[in-house]
């Protein structure tokens, strides 16, 4: 997990309505403390309120995503310290990936209209209503629905980050993704593979088939093949949300590759993966390969760097399961239970 991206937070029991009466209310998912999923109940709240540079869209879909489980659970514990809330959380309203249509923009804004359909990443997208930052929002794709469109801000952000920004990710260039078929797996596969890398993926036996679909090269099962076991090696090694040691990772690195971890599941309550993220760039000044750590970023910019490549169809939201604004605490059960292909939708 990264724990930076979900720390910024807004208030989201301030009421106001589209009209700005202040006394609308709206179904919601909300969560005061924390816990298992059963700590998600649906109620009727006041609608947020806008900020002068923010958007309140209705929402039709919203993404799930691994961080929302985290900050369910309130583990690691680091979070907590880091501002999500130390005792319960600080959103009531959990979510972050939302699709929907502008109802009300806040008087600073000059992207958006009353009318547009959008993109991108809110603090309570599982309600009928939600604010957005107009710089972490962008116009849907004409050809994706709601639900595609829910599916790409968080996961699809992460994964372009991952390869260009920190992977500087070139055509022709080998690239492993280990967790190929998760949320943000299922884009870094898609995303290498448009931009002309060669992509090896690594999954469970389940999952083979969907990661070759989505363009991968080769297609390694963890339970059979071991990826370090010195008989390849890759330019890039994208690492999400994993637990292999970086002495392992580096064996599957060429010389003067380089590895990007990008978030970590295991290695105890108080810091999960987090530990093993901080200590690649720690460790990458005494070796010749670059080891590095993401430290996703929450803009609107990744999404319209996506939408020419969601647009040509070379890279297609992949969607599990979608599910009703009251079973999220199924779809949260189903997504800890770890058989999720790519991700899981919230539909309004």
């Amino acid at each position: 997990m990264d724990l930076a991206k979900h720390a910024t937070t807004h208030e989201d029991s301030r009421g106001a309505g589209p009209n700005g009466s202040g006394d609308a209310t709206m179904r919601a998912i909300v969560q005061e403390t924390y816990g298992s999923a059963n700590v998600l109940r649906l109620d009727h709240i006041n609608q947020p309120e806008v900020g002068d540079d923010e958007v309140l869209i209705r929402v039709h879909a919203a993404g799930l995503d691994r961080g929302t489980w985290h900050v369910m659970t309130g583990r690691p514990y680091l979070m907590r310290v880091l501002g999500f809330g130390f005792r319960r959380p600080k959103n009531r309203v959990p979510g972050l990936d939302a699709a929907g249509v502008v109802v009300a923009v806040g008087a600073d804004v000059t992207r958006f209209a009353v009318g547009d359909e959008v993109f991108g990443i809110s603090r309570g997208s599982f309600a009928e209503y939600a604010v957005v930052r107009e710089d972490k929002l962008a116009h849907k794709p004409a050809n994706l629905s709601f639900s595609q469109a829910a599916a790409v801000p968080v996961s699809a952000g992460t994964a372009l980050q991952a390869l260009t920004d920190v992977g500087q990710v070139e055509p022709g260039r080998s690239v492993l993704v280990v967790g190929a078929s998760g949320g943000v797996g299922s884009y870094a596969v898609q995303v290498a593979n448009a931009l002309g890398a060669v992509v090896t993926g690594v999954c469970s036996t389940a999952k083979v088939e969907l990661v070759r679909s989505l363009g991968a090269a080769q297609v390694l099962d963890y339970t059979r093949d071991d990826f370090a076991d010195g008989t390849q090696h890759w330019d890039l090694i994208v690492d999400i949300g994993g637990n292999t040691p970086l002495r392992r990772l580096r064996r599957a690195l060429t010389p003067t590759g380089t590895l990007v971890v990008v978030g970590g599941e295991e290695g105890g309550r108080w810091t999960g993966g987090f530990g093993r993220t901080l200590r690649a760039p720690l460790w990458s000044p005494f070796v010749r390969q670059r080891l590095t750590m993401l430290a996703s970023k929450e803009r609107a910019s990744d999404q319209e760097r996506l939408t020419p490549l969601l647009e040509s169809g070379q890279v297609v939201p992949s969607i599990d399961r979608t599910y009703p604004l009251d079973q999220v605490p199924v779809a949260m059960r189903h997504l800890e239970a770890g058989h999720v292909r790519g991700k899981v939708v919230i539909t309004l």
